[in-house]
């Protein structure tokens, strides 16, 4: 279904407004900044946003320096803006962008927008991340073999950054920029079949009608309240069943269904190490060792199995652990 600006509108207003707990048109000044890179979907974000509440957005382009064509989309981005009286800031990283470049680039983006967020006294920064986007995520996870943390998808909300088109599909998306009669610009990159998610949009592309992005929500909407069921139950398990220790923390998992001893163990690690994030398979193998009485190392910490597992600093490399 194309979509209009006038038609979603309502659904785009009621997200904004659950999402920032408030009516943003009612704020004195800017409080939300859109980030807008010159895109079909970040450009509709514009559209919807300057329509709903044209008093409350700042937009901003993170030109990243990684394609020649990237300053002139920037510059469009800002010509829009412009004549649309929003406020419009282009911004770059420091130093060159390196290592994996997507990786680099998300890490160096969110860094940029939150820090031009600061400046400016934004509560909230909206990103375009649509219902497609959403079903990609769910699939790309799934043949990871995440579980239900990383099948919870995209968050609506996490921390300041806010997502209020993960309702809308990206064809509604293209309908607001074409009714308004503005063309996107096109990362070639979207083409580029060395990313798994534009293998899995393209295989989609030719998928069966049921794999609907809006059918698609409300399965990742039940697996989010069903992983937030989860983390309540471990919190409340923490404090009886994770004890400190002098020399690190020990875990009581007996009697506990497999996946509350997984939340669990990840709280005793980040107990003794808070910038610890270890893959799911990490603590698969962590949970098959630790139940036969097992040890192994994760990052800087030796984990030992037995009636109650421990975990602790790992001795320097060369010293054994008897």
């Amino acid at each position: 279904m194309a979509g209009s600006t006038s038609s979603m509108l309502p659904l785009f207003v009621d997200s904004a407004c659950r999402l920032t707990g408030g009516n943003p048109a009612m704020a004195g000044s800017p409080c939300i900044g859109l980030a807008v890179s010159g895109g079909p979907d970040s450009l509709a974000l514009l559209l919807l946003a300057h329509a709903a509440f044209p008093k409350a957005i700042m937009a901003a382009t993170v030109d990243h320096g990684l394609r020649p064509e990237a300053a002139d989309e920037a510059a469009f981005v800002a010509e829009l803006c412009a004549e649309r009286g929003i406020a419009h800031s282009i911004l770059r990283p420091e130093a060159p962008i390196t290592g994996n470049i997507q990786s680099a680039a998300r890490e160096a983006r969110y860094q940029l927008l939150q820090y031009w967020a600061d400046t400016n006294n934004l509560n909230w920064i909206a990103t375009a991340h649509h219902a497609d986007d959403q079903l990609e995520t769910l699939l790309m996870r799934i043949a990871r073999g995440s579980g239900i943390a990383g099948l919870s998808g995209i968050r609506e909300r996490n921390g300041r950054i806010i997502r209020p088109l993960l309702e809308l599909t990206k064809a509604q998306l293209l309908g607001i920029c074409h009714e308004a009669g503005v063309v996107p610009c096109e990362d070639p990159s979207n083409a580029n079949e060395d990313f798994d998610r534009v293998q899995v949009r393209n295989w989609l592309q030719s998928a069966p009608p049921l794999m609907s992005a809006t059918r698609i929500a409300r399965t990742v909407a039940a697996l989010r309240q069903s992983h937030e069921a989860l983390e309540w139950m471990a919190a409340k398990l923490e404090p009886e069943r994770l004890v400190a220790t002098e020399q690190g923390a020990t875990l009581d998992p007996s009697g506990l269904p497999i996946e509350l001893v997984r939340r669990l163990l990840i709280r005793a690690l980040q107990s003794q190490d808070s910038g610890i994030t270890p893959r799911g398979d990490t603590i698969d193998r962590a949970l098959e060792t630790l139940q036969s009485g097992g040890k192994m190392t994760i990052g800087d910490l030796l984990c030992s199995g037995g009636s109650l597992w421990r975990i602790q600093p790992a001795p320097p490399r060369g010293q054994n652990h008897h």
